[in-house]
């Protein structure tokens, strides 16, 4: 048997494997798809196995004994178990095939072998499990299409450099982040009912749902602008936004790279007003699903300009450019959905046909690797 550090250089080195090995019929693909699908059906069964749903999201915790979400389950470990046996027919290296089917068995075996113990655990702490594997499943199939069809740079590969560290940032956003979340939207729910303007929290309640969305997105932008603009003007809060545009790279992973204590404090500014004006439970969790969806659109490596829209509405373009190494596009486009509010505040920068040339921080100087970066901030300049 080979050593565990020996197989983890050779399914590393799958991974990355220049073009010519990638071609279609190689079983590179399928490969791929094997154990992305595999992987995310052993993590939805590990969640809805958790004692406690410890490991459950509670958007989907009604959800798993559902008949239809059991069958979607078995579906994708069929699927995850077919595209890697496929994977091991047509490719010589048989690593990502063998991993494929190793992790649809184990799903497997998981899901006959262990009684459900899923009951109801007092405090308002979950780690999201399952909500990773469904985030980078539907974001992932919905991209990494969209990324080869019409991609900005086209020499850049799915598992382009610095590849393993968002993957990571993905899945501590999902598991240590929401693990947290009632801290900061317990005070907004303080704020709210202690709030004088009752009346237009009432009035703001009963709007409808379709008006209710887009003044949510507004509002929630108007202050993530501005919060925004401050994690870029003030030095000790750049030091954790620094992490976010340390990524040399862009593309449907590289907007989950945001310092944990960021993304905290991004949560609750955004968090207190929405829900202290009233918005309606559902309007603000399809708001969440639109605002990750949307984040996800603008990092990613598609080379849509998109000349009329982007009058209204944010764009990959215009926010590439907030990234961009070059000098024109430092403190530029801190809008998230509406690029009016960099019109209003004087911050506006697209220039026509044009994408940077490069992305990052002049000088890089944000180390490499999740944890240097997650104690960056820290450390003295």
């Amino acid at each position: 048997m080979k050593p565990f550090h020996e197989t983890r250089q050779q399914f590393r080195a799958e991974l990355e494997s220049a073009a010519p090995q990638r071609v279609l019929g190689s079983g590179w693909a399928s490969g791929i798809l094997g154990v992305g699908l595999s992987l995310a059906g052993l993590l939805l069964v590990i969640s809805a196995r958790t004692p406690r749903q410890l490991l459950t999201a509670p958007q989907i915790s009604p959800l798993q004994e559902n008949d239809w979400f059991k069958l979607g389950v078995l579906l994708l470990l069929i699927s995850g178990f077919t595209a890697s046996v496929v994977s091991l027919a047509l490719r010589e290296a048989k690593i990502l095939g063998t991993a494929g089917v190793v992790l649809a068995l184990t799903a497997s075996v998981i899901a006959q072998s262990i009684s459900t113990a899923n009951t109801a655990h007092p405090l308002p702490i979950f780690f999201g499990l399952d909500w990773f594997a469904l985030n980078v499943l539907f974001t992932g199939l919905i991209f990494i299409p969209l990324e080869r069809l019409s991609p900005l740079k086209e020499d850049q590969s799915i598992f382009r450099e610095e590849w393993r560290e968002d993957v990571f940032y993905v899945l501590v956003s999902c598991l240590m982040v929401q693990s947290l979340a009632f801290l900061p939207l317990a005070p907004g729910q303080l704020v709210g009912s202690l709030s004088p303007l009752g009346a237009v929290r009432q009035w703001i309640g009963e709007l409808p749902l379709v008006v209710q969305l887009p003044v949510i997105m507004l509002s929630a932008d108007f202050f993530q602008y501005w919060a925004h603009r401050a994690f870029h003007r003030i030095p000790w809060l750049w030091n954790f936004h620094a992490v976010h545009h340390s990524a040399q790279s862009m593309d449907w992973m590289s907007g989950a790279r945001m310092h944990f204590l960021e993304i905290i404090l991004m949560r609750s500014i955004t968090a207190l007003p929405v829900l202290a004006l009233g918005f309606a439970p559902l309007a603000v969790e399809i708001y969440v699903l639109v605002a990750y969806v949307y984040t996800t659109l603008i990092h990613a490596n598609i080379g849509w300009r998109l000349p009329l829209i982007h009058h209204f509405l944010v764009t990959p373009q215009f926010h590439h450019w907030h990234h961009g190494a070059e000098k024109e596009a430092i403190d530029v486009n801190f809008a998230i959905h509406f690029p009016l509010y960099d019109r209003l505040f004087g911050t506006y920068y697209l220039p026509k046909n044009e994408w940077p040339k490069g992305y990052g921080i002049e000088g890089h100087p944000v180390p490499q690797g999740y944890w240097a970066q997650l104690l960056h901030p820290f450390r003295r300049k």
